[in-house]
């Protein structure tokens, strides 16, 4: 039976191995401090955080998450430790919560290795601070317990780690703030939050039960629908209901930073600043499509049997809940397989710690059943697995050939058709993500439009072995694949709702550019040398402070006649050639500041060619999506940190689709300036 834990409570803990599962709702940073038995940390080197997640005994998550998972093993402590206290913190410097009062309040569970929850605390009662120190795992008289703290600190990590005695407590904060957003960096944004009705027609569509999956639904992120083409996508104007997400264990905690409630007559509570026109209701549910589900056989999948208020938009509900769940199941998997391993590892460890059992037939035997033991827990955790695969398989057959424009692949039928929309999509395929134990599966990346973010795509080696050949086919893959965005980018817009630039200063993308310069879509021709470096970005940076001073000045109306209202990107090829720092210190604008105001930076560069200007790139880096024009795993997921391989979306070899699809851009172009 679990024991729910209130403040100050403790509880003993029956084993030595566990885990401390961590759920927020909003991404924030897990961490934890070995203290002795004066209650203090010795260095930085007890501390294990983000940057340094491995101690003896103690392991943590790498990156900021809604979930967590920290591995304990007791024994394997150092001796001089007699307290190992949990810290939770919001990320600083990312553009998340600055206080827990603004978020659901963090769920804190003490599990076995088998899932199995031991102690369960909720840290109620926050406000103002920013880090808190949820538990403490402590040694009296030989035993171990749990004491729930919910201690919090308004100053944050810095305060936290001061008060635990750490002298370089300001350093430290700073340091793990780094890591920290560094990971960002490298995530995949979570879909916008869920509903109850987002899982009605889903759990009818669910096999049958697998194994514990105790992981709740994703965060929260960006706007909640794609701006109208009669409306600037910087000017404010009345929002649509948010747009649920897609898990499909169970509904995500409420955000309190977006929920807001009238106050009752008469209550004198807060004054309610919503939109009276805001729509505030749950989308409907899908209309059913498939008959449901004999008994004992599994739900024959159907595309679009997510909720939304458009098949776009249960399409790309259903692409995030596919998603979600082919990462609890991996995870599910991996937890099993190691739970198998420690146990088999323990039993092993007691045969061999009986010297009579050492030699022998006893011994064999001994050896042999914790061997069968492993295979057979093994085995049941791979066939849940591949029942769990073999269903999201089905359902990726399906969903894929029904996926509009802007999630479909190159190779789908959906480009011949190509006619320029009226309207632009909720979101854009960048690509598809897989898990190794998933090879013939890959669910599609979807961000969300407009974009909130620029994107780098790195055009040094790859960490995946044997995926490419010399550092030169690898920069025209790179090039190759930030015009197959591009081009994505203008099909899926309106005509003349979005414009691209290029810097080419030594002109090495010229065969690449070739699909748009031929075409006639690009708004100038490529940038080259110094000069037209410095003219680009001028013109682009001037842009980005008109509007800014505009819309802060509540006079979008008195822009200059002349300005281009439609989203720009500008696309930098074989930077850092032709840059000096005053251009460098210009594309850290364009990435900060830019997307608000509609102008996105997508870099096409290899870091260490770069590495001469130090720090004054570090932030340029971190503010953008790092993708590869080869598949490599470098991303990882908001719930449970998986490293997923990224696989980009290219054109097919010798197809003419690219070619087809710009011509018909510019063509509706043309129309469209008459």
């Amino acid at each position: 039976m679990t024991a729910e834990l209130v403040r100050g409570q403790n509880h003993p803990l029956p084993q030595v191995r566990l885990e401390v599962r961590v759920s927020a709702g909003k991404p924030i940073v897990a961490g934890a401090t070995l203290s002795d038995e004066q209650g203090r940390v010795r260095g930085v080197e007890w501390v294990a955080h983000p940057g340094a997640p491995t101690l003896p005994g103690l392991e943590v998550s790498k990156q900021a998450a809604a979930d967590h998972r920290l591995a304990f093993d007791l024994d394997a402590l150092p001796q001089a430790v007699h307290r190992v206290s949990v810290l939770l913190a919001l990320p600083t410097g990312v553009g998340g919560p600055v206080r827990f009062g603004a978020v659901a309040a963090p769920f804190v569970a003490v599990t076995g290795l088998d899932g199995h929850e031991v102690a369960s605390y909720t840290v109620t009662g926050l406000d103002t601070e920013s880090a808190v120190v949820a538990l403490e795992v402590y040694r009296r008289q030989g035993a171990w317990k749990v004491r729930a703290v919910g201690q919090g600190y308004a100053g944050g990590l810095a305060e936290l780690l001061t008060d635990q005695g750490l002298p370089e407590a300001r350093q430290l904060a700073g340091s793990i703030n780094e890591a920290v957003a560094q990971g960002l960096a490298r995530s995949v944004a979570a879909p916008p939050p869920r509903t109850a009705e987002a899982d009605r027609s889903r759990q009818a569509a669910a096999s049958a039960p697998g194994p514990d999956q105790p992981y709740p639904g994703p965060g929260t992120q960006g706007a909640s629908g794609a701006v109208p083409p009669q409306q600037s996508p910087y000017t404010p104007g009345p929002q649509g209901a948010t747009n649920p997400g897609t898990g499909h264990q169970g509904p995500a905690p409420a955000d309190p930073s977006q929920v807001t409630q009238s106050p009752s007559p008469g209550a004198g509570g807060p004054v309610d600043y919503s939109h009276p026109r805001r729509q505030t209701s749950a989308p409907p549910p899908p209309p059913p499509t498939a008959p449901p589900a004999q008994p004992g056989q599994p739900a024959q999948p159907v595309a679009g049997d997510a909720t939304g208020w458009s098949m776009e938009e249960r399409l790309y509900n259903q692409v995030w809940g596919m998603f979600e769940d082919l990462a609890r199941t991996v995870a599910a998997y991996r937890s099993a397989v190691d739970f198998a391993d420690s146990r088999m590892e323990k039993e092993l460890d007691q045969v061999l710690s009986d010297p009579r059992s050492r030699i022998g037939g006893q011994g064999d035997a001994a050896r042999e059943t914790a061997r069968a033991k492993h295979a057979q827990l093994v085995d049941q955790a791979r066939a849940a697995l591949d029942r769990d695969l073999a269903q999201l398989t089905a359902e990726a057959e399906v969903v894929e050939p029904a996926l509009p424009m802007a999630y479909a692949r190159w190779d789908n039928p959906v480009w011949h058709g190509y006619r320029a929309p009226m309207e632009i999509p909720m979101a854009l395929r960048l690509g598809d993500l897989r898990l190794p134990e998933t090879e013939n599966l890959s669910i599609p990346m979807l961000v969300r439009l407009p974009l909130e973010r620029g994107l780098w795509i790195d055009s040094g080696r790859s960490s995946l072995e044997g995926t490419l050949a010399d550092s030169d086919q690898v920069r025209r893959l790179a090039m190759d694949t930030a015009v197959a965005h591009a081009a994505r980018l203008l099909a899926v817009y309106p005509p003349g709702e979005f414009a691209v630039h290029v810097i080419d200063p030594a002109g090495t993308g010229a065969s690449s550019l070739a699909p748009l310069t031929q075409s006639g879509v690009l708004a100038t021709p490529p940038a080259a040398g110094a000069t037209g470096v410095a003219d680009v970005l001028q013109r682009l940076t001037q842009r980005v402070d008109l509007v800014q001073m505009a819309v802060r000045g509540g006079a979008a109306d008195s822009l200059p006649p002349g300005l281009d209202t439609a989203e720009q990107l500008l696309i930098v090829n074989d930077f850092p050639h032709g840059f000096d720092d005053r251009a460098v210190t210009q594309l850290r604008y364009l990435a900060d500041e830019g997307p608000a105001v509609g102008v996105h930076l997508m870099m096409v560069a290899d870091r260490e060619d770069a590495a001469a200007y130090g720090p004054l790139l570090d932030p340029l880096w971190r503010s953008l999506l790092r993708i590869t024009p080869v598949p490599d795993d470098h991303l990882a997921d908001p719930w449970v940190g998986h490293a997923w391989t990224y696989e980009p979306s290219l054109v097919p070899a010798n197809s003419q689709v690219l070619h087809q699809v710009l011509a018909a851009v510019a063509a509706a172009r043309r129309s469209w300036n008459r």
